[in-house]
């Protein structure tokens, strides 16, 4: 995972530290699949609840390569599968996806009951980030 600066990551916790969409392409026998996904932003990745079925995560079992885009920003990381939504090992971050996705995560669209409702953690790799005429790049 990379390391940010301090201005760079405020910037970002701003942006994207609540329910922002941003586009998520994966690849598959080396054609580039891209769609819009709601993530969250803290410490270096998005994450983002998913259907461990789904098109994106079959990609992301052969290969974990990502390319994200979301408002003035760019960048490549790697998707992980961070299993069913409701593992003890989820609970801290499941609670912050509860909170920052509350207008919508209870409208029937995730079945929390389901142990292939998942979370998809996309650990950035590098990426550029642009701000009020500054370049930031990691």
């Amino acid at each position: 995972m990379v390391k940010l600066t301090e201005e760079a990551e405020k910037i970002m916790m701003e942006r994207f530290g609540k329910d922002t969409v941003i586009a998520l392409a994966t690849i598959k026998e080396e054609v580039p699949y891209v769609r819009y996904v709601n993530a969250y932003y803290e410490n270096g990745a998005f994450y983002s609840i998913t259907y461990a079925r789904s098109n994106k995560m079959k990609h992301l079992e052969n290969n974990p390569a990502v390319a994200i885009a979301g408002e003035w920003f760019t960048a490549h990381g790697k998707g992980i599968n961070l299993g069913y939504f409701g593992k003890e090992e989820n609970n801290t971050i499941a609670g912050k996806l509860k909170q920052v996705f509350s207008e919508w995560i209870d409208n029937g669209h995730n079945n929390f009951d389901d142990e292939n409702t998942i979370i998809l953690c996309v650990e950035l790799t590098d990426g550029l980030l642009l701000s009020h005429g500054k370049k930031y790049k990691f």
